[in-house]
């Protein structure tokens, strides 16, 4: 069983904590990570681009010049795409980027990414996360405690002190365990996660 340092707001160690081997202890799955993000990227684009084709754009109904004897090149309208103010060549049109990811390869992706976080050091879990008032300067003495820069801060539950304590620091956001995906672990380097968050992953992954 994967056995990381219990630590305090101090960033001193209180204990050990032993976690789910199903869960923090996994095969690592790059391929089942990969299509992943790729499926959560794509899901977040609109599609809502476009642009007309020569058949949508207005004007040009009568052919510019006689096909003969001008000596110019033949041209059959105004708006064809080699003109100004012309169609579009394989115009974009909106269209849905959406991906459909079974549950069995987002929990493989979830589990290998918690994995590799135990497997570099890059997991810290916290015995408490709270703050009796919204406290910036307190959370960044805990970050400097870490000597962490760069974070993802996972608690149990939404809390509107800590997160106000958190959300003004750069390169560190703070999510609900339940908002947790594979993109948001891979983009920060480091992973800061209270006891109670453990356990209600291992509740959901194991």
């Amino acid at each position: 069983m994967p056995t990381v340092g219990l630590l305090n707001k101090a960033g001193e160690k209180v204990g050990d904590i032993q976690l789910n081997e199903n869960v923090f202890g996994a095969e690592v799955s790059e391929a089942a990570v990969h299509q992943v993000v790729v499926a959560l990227l794509a899901n977040k684009r609109q599609g809502t681009q476009s642009a007309k084709t020569r058949a949508e754009v207005s004007g040009g109904g009568i052919k510019p010049w006689r096909q003969k004897g001008t000596g110019r090149a033949r041209q059959g309208s105004i708006r064809s795409p080699q003109w100004i103010h012309g169609g579009i060549v394989f115009a974009p049109k909106p269209r849905d980027y959406r991906m459909a990811i079974p549950k069995s390869m987002k929990r493989t992706a979830m589990r290998s990414v918690l994995t590799s976080k135990v497997q570099e050091n890059e997991i810290f879990v916290l015995e408490d996360l709270s703050f009796e008032t919204p406290k910036t300067k307190e959370a960044v003495a805990m970050f400097k405690a870490l000597n962490l820069k760069k974070a993802l801060v996972v608690v149990a539950e939404s809390n509107e002190n800590t997160y106000k304590s958190i959300r003004n620091i750069q390169g560190v956001a703070v999510v609900p365990v339940n908002n947790i995906n594979v993109y948001d672990l891979l983009k920060y380097e480091n992973l800061i996660i209270t006891k109670d968050a453990v356990s209600k992953i291992e509740e959901v992954y194991a």
